[in-house]
């Protein structure tokens, strides 16, 4: 069946149909016809009919994902049912006007490319008969007539790269609204104002280095005894509620019982210079436990990254995962590969995993649940973070800790106290809706993640962290460590700047309390760490070896700062110990009291980052994946990981 005849069809009248039902009624079952065609077996029909029982899924997705017949075989299934043509617009190319006006990622969303025109009807290239007929009269309000013809999946997502590549890559770039995006960053402004700064703290520090030293007291302390604060709310709201918690077992089951009317999953997996982790992602990935029907994932894979490419090459990739290549420009950031993706995702629920993650089996089961029964204010969820080596030196056993710290207490804390969270980056799973609504992730972004947490608060929307969790692998080497954070840092400045640019605003989306909250968090953490040294030096109070405010400060008044400092190390390594009550974390407890030398390297990290500010604000700091996966403590039972020891 050829373009000639999909034309010759259109012109004489043979797919006209009357509005908001299909052209043709179909004449035979689908099953009974790819029986007929000799491409599908009698017993491979009976299993995928059993598993549609269980599922809302057409029985051609269900065919496709376990690898009965595949996408050229389902389509001339689907062209004989309904009496249609098939087209192939690699072949004969779709006309680029026609996309336009309807709009590459509205295409990609209907599953319909506009391919020709036959007279006053143009005709429609869909992949499913049925996204015709939902789509129709939006259709016929854009092009007037229409009329369907066939097209097989992946000749559709390269049709569109082939005709609307640089429309889709600007789209990924430019999707989030200019006053919620950094892209309007001017790092030359930010460099003369950061000189600016530099030179009168310099000057002033020759005329006047007591005052200088006073003033950064009295910040280091103030953010020092505002996030000392939080951080003890958090605890005490977490402790709260979990005193009244259900056993976790009992939840999950709660949560994943049943499996009728589970919706279609899509996770991203952004991948970049990953060639030694493929393998074990796709084992990884594998073990979930969510029906393949319903699993889509997206490998995103840079244009240029040889490497990668070659990797993939080299695997057999499941029915369930495709690739999805993010053409070339010179920004290359994760949140604007994600954009690019999204386009061409089938689910009604958004996740993304990094490379070298290994997620908990029934999670996906979990987060359909969830979404299932909660409110539509709910947006996000945010899965649980852990490391699978912790035991590779001193700082993976450290990094472990912060990692347990805030994913056990601090973000369940500031949940329960109702304060914006700021995500992950990975391990997060959004509806469909809100996403595309919000425009995706900011591409300028290094803290993407982050970014979109405070925006999905200031639209009225909820994120709830999910019980469950992902392992990943630990930055253990203090080099990598420093670039990671310094990423982290910069992005967190970025992300205050942008949105503190209309403070009133800001204030009248979020209420006081989640604005307050926001200003501790993300202000209170660059500051905690921009002025670490300050804070360092009032452990040479306690030790009697001397101070710039001896012989100034009256001696109590210098000893409630030190011991502010020390009741603030007490409170920090507290929470620590309660984050490590998991049975695989107990024997990290004794390495909590070394974290007192672990985060001033975050110091470093912030003047790399504050740099950066000022020259290279969207340059991402690439972390190496994979070179650690063989190294862990044992299976944490208690927490149902798959570890993985490849």
């Amino acid at each position: 069946m050829g373009s000639s005849r999909a034309v010759h069809q259109v012109a004489q009248g043979g797919t006209s149909a009357a509005p908001g039902v299909l052209p043709n009624a179909p004449r035979h079952r689908l099953g009974q016809l790819l029986l007929d065609m000799g491409v599908l077996r009698p017993g491979d029909l009976l299993r995928a009919l059993v598993l549609q029982s269980r599922q809302d899924a057409m029985l051609g997705d269900v065919l496709l994902a376990h690898g009965m017949i595949t996408d050229a075989q389902l389509t001339e299934a689907l062209a004989r049912q309904f009496d249609v043509a098939v087209v192939n617009p690699l072949a004969d190319l779709a006309d680029p006007r026609l996309i336009d006006r309807l709009g590459p990622t509205r295409c990609l969303a209907m599953g319909c490319l506009p391919w020709r025109r036959a007279g006053a009807v143009t005709v429609i290239a869909c992949t499913r008969p049925d996204q015709f007929a939902l789509n129709r009269d939006a259709l016929t309000a854009v092009f007037g007539p229409v009329a369907m013809v066939l097209i097989a999946g992946p000749h559709l997502h390269t049709a569109l790269l082939q005709t609307r590549r640089s429309a889709l890559r600007l789209l990924a770039e430019n999707c989030v609204a200019p006053s919620e995006s950094c892209r309007n960053w001017q790092a030359s402004k930010a460099r003369a104002w950061g000189l600016g700064v530099a030179a009168l703290a310099v000057t002033t520090l020759i005329y006047s280095p007591l005052l200088v030293f006073s003033i950064l007291v009295v910040v280091a302390m103030v953010t020092l005894v505002l996030s000392m604060g939080l951080k003890v709310a958090a605890l005490v709201a977490h402790l709260r509620a979990a005193r009244h918690a259900a056993p976790r077992s009992m939840m999950r089951a709660a949560v994943a019982g049943g499996s009728a009317h589970l919706p279609v999953i899509s996770i991203m997996v952004p991948l970049h210079r990953e060639e030694d982790v493929i393998p074990r992602l796709l084992a990884r990935l594998s073990k979930l436990s969510y029906p393949v029907e319903l699993l889509d994932v997206l490998l995103v894979v840079e244009e240029r990254d040889a490497t990668t490419h070659h990797a993939l090459a080299g695997q057999t990739l499941p029915r369930w995962a495709r690739i999805i290549t993010v053409p070339h420009a010179t920004l290359k950031t994760k949140p604007r590969a994600l954009n690019f993706a999204l386009a061409f995702a089938k689910g009604s629920i958004i996740g993304v995993y990094d490379a070298e993650d290994a997620p908990e089996a029934d999670q996906l089961y979990l987060v359909a649940r969830r979404f299932a029964a909660a409110d539509p204010t709910l947006a996000c969820l945010q899965g649980m973070l852990d490391f699978y080596n912790p035991a590779t030196n001193w700082l993976s056993r450290c990094f472990t800790i912060e990692y347990a710290a805030w994913f056990r207490v601090i973000l369940p804390g500031l949940e329960r106290l109702g304060l914006v969270l700021p995500l992950g980056g990975t391990t997060l799973f959004f509806r469909r809706d809100i996403l595309d609504k919000l425009g995706g992730w900011d591409a300028h972004n290094v803290t993407e993640d982050a970014d979109l947490g405070i925006r999905l608060a200031r639209h009225g929307y909820r994120t709830e962290l999910l019980a469950s969790t992902t392992f990943e692998e630990a930055n253990c080497h203090v080099i990598p460590w420093i670039k990671q954070r310094s990423r982290w840092l910069k992005g967190y400045a970025i992300t205050y700047a942008v949105h503190m640019r209309d403070p009133k605003r800001l204030l009248a989306q979020l209420g006081w309390w989640r604005f307050g909250g926001l200003q501790v968090l993300l202000l209170g953490t660059l500051v905690q760490f921009v002025l670490t040294p300050v804070l360092w030096s009032f452990w040479l109070l306690l030790f009697g070896l001397g101070h710039p405010f001896d012989g100034i400060l009256p001696f109590p008044l210098a000893f409630g700062l030190a011991a502010l400092f020390l009741l603030s190390e007490t409170a920090n390594l507290t929470v620590n110990l309660v984050a490590l009550r998991q049975r695989h974390h107990r024997a990290l407890r004794i390495w909590a009291l070394s974290l007192h030398f672990y985060f001033p390297l975050a110091a470093l990290a912030a003047y790399k980052g504050l740099w950066e500010l000022m020259s290279s604000p969207f340059y991402w700091d690439k972390t190496t994946h994979g070179k650690y996966a063989a190294v862990t403590e044992g299976a944490p039972s208690d927490a149902a990981a798959p570890i993985d020891t490849a």
